[in-house]
C-alpha cells in the first residue's frame, strides 16, 4: 500500500468515525425529547449485544474435546457473578475475559 493509499484510508476511517459519533447530535436536538424507540433500544440493545457476544463465544466449545469447555464454563460464571454483584457490563465483561485466559494459558 503506498503512502497516498494509506493517507486515504486513515481519512476515510476518520471520516467514517466522526459521522457515526456526531450523528445522534444532529439527528436529535437536545430541543425536543428523545424518541421513544430509541429509549427502547437503549435499554434492550446491551443486552442482546451481550448475548450474541456469548453465542459468538460458544459456537465452537466442544464438551467431548480438550478441556471439555471447562474455561468456558467458569469464565461465563464469573462473568455472572459479577454482573449480579455489580451490574456493570463492561466489568463483568473484562473479568469473565480475564479469567477465562488465565485458564486456557495456564491451566489447559
Amino acid at each position: 500500500m503506498t503512502i497516498y493509499e494509506q493517507i486515504i484510508t486513515i481519512g476515510l476511517c476518520v471520516l467514517g468515525t466522526m459521522l457515526t459519533r456526531f450523528s445522534p447530535f444532529i439527528a436529535f436536538s437536545s430541543d425536543k425529547p428523545t424518541p421513544r424507540y430509541i429509549q427502547y433500544l437503549g435499554k434492550a440493545l446491551p443486552a442482546a449485544i451481550f448475548g450474541m457476544l456469548v453465542v459468538y463465544c460458544l459456537k465452537d466449545v466442544s464438551v467431548f474435546e480438550g478441556s471439555h469447555g471447562l474455561p468456558e464454563l467458569v469464565g461465563i460464571a464469573v462473568t455472572v457473578v459479577l454482573h449480579l454483584w455489580k451490574r456493570q457490563m463492561l466489568l463483568s465483561i473484562a473479568g469473565g475475559t480475564v479469567v477465562y485466559m488465565v485458564l486456557v494459558q495456564f491451566l489447559f
